[in-house]
């Protein structure tokens, strides 16, 4: 038997049940037909005594979850801030998944680390970023803003003198840590895993960007290291916080600048976004979701800090069975907090060079444009309000009271076409949608106002 007789039929019958899948996307109904409760109790039951033929688990998986699924890769998914999968960035993965390279050593995995280094090249002049920055390739985004907020960490209790590695936190200057009033929660979960504690908020405007005076005002009563969290998408409106004036003071006040580009940061790409993100190569780090806005499978996040040397001090480490010399290029464990991993780049790598420069920006425009398009069509039924301006992928509506959005929102998810989220934004309940995927075409914009037009027609017939 050849070596790879024992995988064809189960690999076979995985391949059947994506095709089946993908087929079933574009008309399958958004929302999960089933609970997680009433998939538990399929699963449930006792381990079996004794093994089971793979191809026939990899049918009872597939048989079992089928109900359970939610069309994320759907053109008409809208819901927080998830991209569908390029097919070049998908059939990556599978590669990833059967290559089996463990993406932490130069030597080891020679063929990751070299991907990795392009695509981290194409990356960077893809966002106008400094082409000796490093970047390294994480779980997501929040763990991409842990990396860069560590670095920041590093760099500025080094500047006053405190080594961090042999003393620790314990007797550490303390370190301030500002961000606008409408920072993400995934930077207070980073600033908590680094023992930071909270930051403190400096205000925002009406669109959730950082007032610059205010930050002034801020940096100038801090005594100690600072560490400054920018916003490059604001969660609710898209917005992007004034970058250079805002990493200018910082600079003035020693603070290192940290931006959060979970979906955001991909704008830069665009000729079209070059103003409102003017300065951001400023910074020194940035923190970004290759799932997002670039529609590669989940777990690829990516981390991009200005120093390398600071990077490696931060997640290097030598052992007796890892030897490399300081002037050694870095290995991209040294970049990243895992030591083993996945080679997330893979898929970072294929979408880029499926997309090219051209189509890279024509699918960040492109996703703007689908919001524009839903915005203006949604803003044209009776009673529906956009509570934000549509200045990238985000679009928030009112429908009145709160009590009434909550209902519309209730509606929608329940109908089951398309799949938007409820959220709370400056004080009002709203209708968030986040147009991430690339395969949103205007027959799903389409779809998708009918849906909220049948949401509204059933609240009102309630009453």
């Amino acid at each position: 038997m050849a070596p790879h007789d024992a995988f064809r039929p189960a690999l076979d019958r995985a391949h059947g049940h994506a095709l089946d899948w993908l087929d079933s996307v574009p008309t399958r109904r958004v929302a999960p037909s089933a609970t997680a409760e009433d998939l538990e109790a399929r699963f449930a039951g006792p381990l079996p005594d004794g093994p089971t033929d793979a191809a026939d688990v990899v049918d009872e998986l597939a048989a079992m979850c089928e109900p359970g699924l939610m069309g994320i890769a759907s053109g008409r998914f809208f819901g927080w801030v998830m991209g569908g999968t390029l097919p070049a960035a998908l059939a990556a993965d599978w590669l990833v998944s059967t290559w089996d390279q463990n993406s932490a050593m130069r030597f080891a995995t020679p063929a990751t680390a070299a991907v990795e280094g392009i695509a981290g090249r194409w990356m960077l002049e893809l966002l106008g970023l400094p082409s000796t920055a490093a970047v390294g390739f994480t779980t997501g985004g929040t763990m991409a803003n842990f990396v860069g907020l560590a670095a920041g960490r590093k760099a500025v209790l080094d500047a006053v003198g405190w080594d961090l590695h042999e003393n620790g936190l314990t007797g550490a200057p303390r370190i301030t840590v500002l961000v606008g009033a409408e920072s993400h929660v995934s930077v207070d979960l980073a600033l908590r895993y680094l023992g930071l504690g909270a930051p403190r908020t400096v205000a925002s405007d009406d669109q959730g960007r950082i007032v610059p005076e205010a930050l002034g005002e801020a940096l100038a009563n801090v005594d100690g290291p600072v560490i400054v969290g920018l916003q490059a998408g604001n969660l609710h409106s898209g917005a992007f916080d004034p970058m250079r004036e805002c990493v200018r003071l910082a600079h003035e006040h020693g603070a290192w600048v940290h931006v959060d580009g979970a979906f955001g940061l991909w704008a830069a790409s665009s000729p079209l976004y070059r103003e409102a993100l003017d300065g951001l190569d400023g910074a020194d780090s940035w923190a970004t979701d290759a799932h997002k806005t670039l529609n590669v499978p989940y777990d690829c996040g990516v981390a991009i800090v200005a120093r390398t040397e600071l990077l490696r001090s931060a997640f290097g480490a030598q052992t007796n069975y890892i030897i490399q010399g300081d002037a050694s290029p870095a290995d991209p464990f040294e970049k990243v907090p895992e030591m083993s991993r996945r080679a997330r780049e893979l898929p970072v790598w294929a979408a880029l060079r499926s997309l090219g420069r051209s189509g890279a920006v024509a699918l960040v425009e492109g996703l703007a444009a689908n919001a524009r398009a839903l915005a203006d069509g949604l803003s044209r039924l009776p009673g529906v309000e956009v509570t934000n301006q549509v200045v990238f992928t985000q679009v928030c509506l009112s429908f009145g009271s709160d009590e009434r959005t909550r209902r519309v929102t209730q509606r929608v998810m329940q109908d089951g076409a398309v799949w938007m989220s409820g959220s709370r934004w400056r004080d009002r309940d709203v209708l968030r949608i986040s147009v991430s995927n690339w395969s949103t075409d205007v027959d799903d914009v389409a779809a998708s106002i009918a849906a909220v037009r049948r949401a509204i027609a059933a609240v009102d017939a309630e009453g």
